[in-house]
């Protein structure tokens, strides 16, 4: 797992640097996002969970390499992920009075992204541009409910994401995508061989203050 964080960190950090050599333009906004997760058990005869609405909120930084297309972004954003894991349908939990749960994850998360912006439309980029973009998140727990002592938390994960979405008027970009992590999420305390991670479907609204 650290040689695969450590690929990761040099990956961006060439790309940054190429990046800004190319004398890149810059600006930063407001994202709003909102996401669909599941706490996923690897050993899937464990419990049955559920997926839960989350959402984010922070600040985005962007630079693009004019004429290119081709750019990074990276956001600072407050994530709550959540999920509805059922406890009681083990014997384990259930002798203990654990029943079914919604366990609440907040994160502070760092997405980094390479972006691509077709921008050859004729003049019609000015109103809609579409991007694709991928890259890692870096998620510092920030805090989550206590479920009856069932689980141990992860302070620090990695995730990857992928997405695709439109930029309108030159301002306000709009996306979605997929996200899983690459490392767990959670582990239970009675079963130690028992590890989970979380699979986010999201979406998010950026507005660009130039």
């Amino acid at each position: 797992m650290t040689k695969k964080i450590r690929l990761i960190l040099v990956v961006v950090a060439v790309l940054g640097a190429l990046v800004a050599q190319a004398q890149p333009q810059r600006r930063w906004g407001i994202t709003l996002g909102g996401n669909y997760n599941e706490i996923h058990f690897k050993q899937t005869n464990i419990m049955e969970s559920d997926r839960m609405f989350g959402g984010s909120i922070g600040l985005t930084g962007e630079m693009m390499i004019p004429g290119v297309g081709f750019g990074i972004d990276g956001s600072v954003l407050y994530t709550l992920r959540q999920g509805k894991v059922h406890f009681g349908d083990k014997r384990i939990w259930e002798s203990q009075g654990i029943e079914t749960q919604a366990v609440r994850l907040h994160y502070i998360d760092v997405p980094l992204n390479l972006k691509f912006r077709y921008s050859n439309l004729g003049g019609f980029e000015s109103t809609m541009m579409p991007f694709v973009y991928a890259g890692p998140t870096f998620s510092f727990l920030a805090g989550h409910n206590k479920v009856n002592d069932a689980l141990k938390y992860t302070t620090v994960s990695v995730l990857l994401h992928a997405g695709i979405g439109v930029e309108l008027f030159n301002r306000l970009q709009l996306s979605g995508g997929y996200s899983f992590s690459i490392g767990q999420s959670v582990r239970t305390k009675l079963l130690d061989d028992h590890v989970a991670k979380n699979r986010t479907w999201f979406i998010q609204a950026t507005y660009f203050i130039k």
